[in-house]
């Protein structure tokens, strides 16, 4: 009886030390992704301004199609509005920059976006939304995507966000450059 008291405190004890670490180690600026619009591993959330070419951890705009990646697994709870969770994606478009979307994929002022190119359906089979368009961006928003993985759910279905969205840049510390994986 005594030994299994003992394992007990000893288990407690360990398993508030990994938390507080883990919360410390948040509050410092610490970011794990674990999906697959860019590599799975820890980032370091850097204070510099965000900026094109910028990885950056964000929230995703309130729009219907969020609400439905949210609903599919996409997109995980948390503390943006809709009650979304934040998205890693990579600031492809600034305000002003010209978007083309099209069944072949993403162009920013005339330039392709690698990976881009839109998916009718998920791994699943159930369709994505299709948002062929012609935009500018205004003068607060940006485009967020991956040009790492061509299944990201990112802005070339849901559009573009408001710069305030925008939590801050990203490092990464370490990662394991495993093949990408559909979010869906």
């Amino acid at each position: 009886m005594k030994n299994s008291k003992a394992l007990t405190r000893c288990l407690l004890t360990a398993s508030i030390g990994i938390f507080a670490t883990a919360a410390l180690a948040g509050l410092l600026g610490a970011r794990v992704n674990t999906t697959g619009s860019y590599p799975p591993g820890l980032y370091w959330l850097t204070g510099e301004e965000p900026r094109k070419g910028a990885l950056v951890i964000a929230c995703p705009p309130d729009v219907e199609a969020v609400a439905e990646g949210f609903r599919r697994g996409y997109i995980g709870a948390g503390f943006c509005p809709g009650g979304y969770g934040y998205v890693i994606k990579k600031i492809v478009g600034l305000p002003g920059d010209r978007v083309t979307v099209t069944g072949q994929g993403v162009s920013v002022n005339g330039e392709a976006i690698p990976n881009s190119t839109l998916r009718e359906a998920d791994s699943m089979g159930n369709p994505l939304p299709l948002r062929e368009a012609a935009y500018t961006l205004g003068t607060a928003q940006v485009l967020l995507m991956s040009d790492y993985s061509p299944k990201s759910f990112d802005g070339r279905y849901f559009g573009p966000i408001e710069q305030t969205g925008i939590k801050g840049v990203l490092r990464p510390v370490f990662t394991m450059g495993l093949p990408a994986k559909s979010p869906g």
